[in-house]
This record gives structure tokens, C-alpha cells and sequence, in this order.
């Protein structure tokens, strides 16, 4: 089962259909905090720096299909160090001995 699922099927002008995959792309390249006009609502989403794709094309029975998915979990799952994280964890400076000295 799903925690949620939002579906909207309606007939648009191609202009509409630029403008909703505009207003995606836009959201896309901005990341973080997103809001989406779609109709008479607005759909809030938290969009990660890394997301998995999809694209689907079926041609058949007359028409033509084109699916453009895109996936991301809804926890990080990044395990690796951000490169601003790196640079704060242990940084206490290592004293190097010259061969043949004794260590104090």
C-alpha cells in the first residue's frame, strides 16, 4: 500500500503541457522544498540532489504513450560525507616524529 498517491487525468493544449513540464523542471533544478501547480491544487514535495529515472514509450492502437518517471526515497539514504561534512570531523593535527627520534 502506498503512503500516498496523487493522480490527475485531464486533456491539455500542448502549451499547458509545456507549462507543467517547465514548472517541473524548474522544481527539478531548484530541489529542496518544491511546489507544483496541477489544476486546482498544489502539490508539495521535498526533492532530493539524486533521484532515479525512467522513460517509457509505447506506440500502439493508434496512440502513443510517453512516461517520464522519477523516484527517489522518502528517508536520505546517502551514506558518504558530504564534502562540507569531511573538513569538521576529527580535525585535531597529527605531529610526525623525524626517523630516528624518540616520540614524547
Amino acid at each position: 500500500m502506498k503512503d500516498l498517491k496523487f493522480e490527475q487525468k485531464r486533456s491539455l493544449s500542448r502549451r499547458e503541457a509545456a507549462d507543467q513540464l517547465t514548472a517541473l523542471a524548474a522544481a527539478l533544478r531548484e530541489g529542496g522544498d518544491a511546489e507544483l501547480e496541477l489544476g486546482a491544487g498544489t502539490l508539495s514535495l521535498r526533492i532530493p540532489d539524486d533521484l532515479r529515472s525512467e522513460m517509457e514509450v509505447e506506440i500502439g492502437e493508434g496512440e502513443i504513450e510517453l512516461e517520464i518517471e522519477f523516484k527517489w526515497p522518502t528517508v536520505s539514504t546517502r551514506t558518504e560525507q558530504s564534502p562540507t561534512d569531511a573538513g569538521t570531523e576529527k580535525a585535531t593535527p597529527r605531529r610526525r616524529t623525524p626517523k630516528g627520534a624518540k616520540s614524547s
